[in-house]
């Protein structure tokens, strides 16, 4: 196998996404909380995107085993394309989940067993959004859950393993973690609703019955526009309520941008062309936050 053939089973492209809402959390924990565990937060990075390439192994695996529609299999699905047997996956699948398990093992040991039930959920989604008779990814609810996992979850746990020694468990704080993972959550989310808008027609033949299928393309491109809008809406509502600091205004850096691809995704939707401008979105959504922390960080140096 290739590396080009490597990357694409992986999804390597859409792999860094994990990055965002990771970030986020670190980022809460450090301002919010004003606590940091560099050496458990390195090792959650590494077993979340280990974790998260074997997920998109076994949601190409499925994908593939799933259709009904020959010229998919053959020439668009990585698996049958690169006809890459499924002792080869299965040996992958156990590369990628065995050092991502046997460090999540290690830090449940060191930060509590909150970790460990918030792994599992996690683990249990992964298998159950691609797998199964009924594959979460083909009901209305892939992008509620792939964003509710990615985007509410990984923070959440980012934000666990940094603060373990003072994080409580009240309403409170689970609320103002909620609206700090709010676009995060959002914006993953239409990754894959943008996916499914491209793949309406593949996916009608493949009997998947995502949202797109009972919404329709353009209401789908609307509410996919929509929902960008509202992920902004709510930075500026972080801002205003102390969740995030005043420096994270650096949004407005990235809306032009965003507002392109919207626009650019509105004129078409083309798996090859304009699906990416999902991934621009949350790229540049999450880079403007980025800038703002790190203005705030230097700031707090100097202040």
């Amino acid at each position: 196998m290739n590396l080009s053939t490597f990357t694409e089973l992986i999804e390597f492209k859409i792999l860094g996404a994990s990055a965002f809402p990771f970030s986020v959390g670190l980022f809460f924990s450090w301002y919010f909380l004003n606590s940091v565990n560099g050496l458990y937060a390195a090792l959650f990075f590494i077993a979340m995107i280990l974790f998260d390439a074997a997920v998109n192994v076994m949601d190409n695996y499925n994908d593939f085993h799933h259709s009904d529609a020959e010229e998919y299999k053959s020439k668009t699905n990585i698996v049958g394309r690169a006809n890459i047997s499924a002792t080869f996956l299965n040996s992958l699948l156990v590369a990628l989940i065995g050092p991502s398990a046997a460090i999540g093992l290690y830090l449940t040991t060191k930060v509590g067993l909150p970790l460990l039930w918030m792994g599992m959920f996690c683990f249990a989604i992964g298998v159950l959004y691609s797998t199964g008779p009924h594959p979460i990814s083909s009901t209305p609810f892939g992008e509620l859950v792939s964003g509710f996992t990615m985007g509410v979850m990984i923070v959440l746990i980012s934000v666990y393993i940094n603060s373990y020694q003072v994080f409580t468990w009240n309403p409170e704080l689970l609320l103002e973690i909620l609206l700090a993972a709010a676009p995060e959550f959002i914006w993953i989310g239409n990754i894959m609703f943008s996916n499914n808008i491209c793949d309406a027609e593949e996916d009608r033949l493949n009997h998947r019955y995502t949202i797109v299928h009972y919404l329709g393309v353009p209401h789908s491109v609307f509410l996919f526009n929509a929902m960008n809008i509202l992920a902004i809406l709510l930075i500026f509502l972080a801002i205003f309520l102390g969740v995030y600091p005043a420096a994270l205004i650096s949004i407005a850096l990235a809306v032009p941008f965003i507002f392109k691809q919207m626009r650019l995704f509105t004129a078409e939707q083309v798996k090859t062309k304009t699906f990416v401008c999902s991934v621009r979105i949350l790229g540049a959504g999450s880079l403007s936050l980025w800038v703002g922390f790190l203005a705030y960080w230097l700031y707090s140096l100097v202040g």
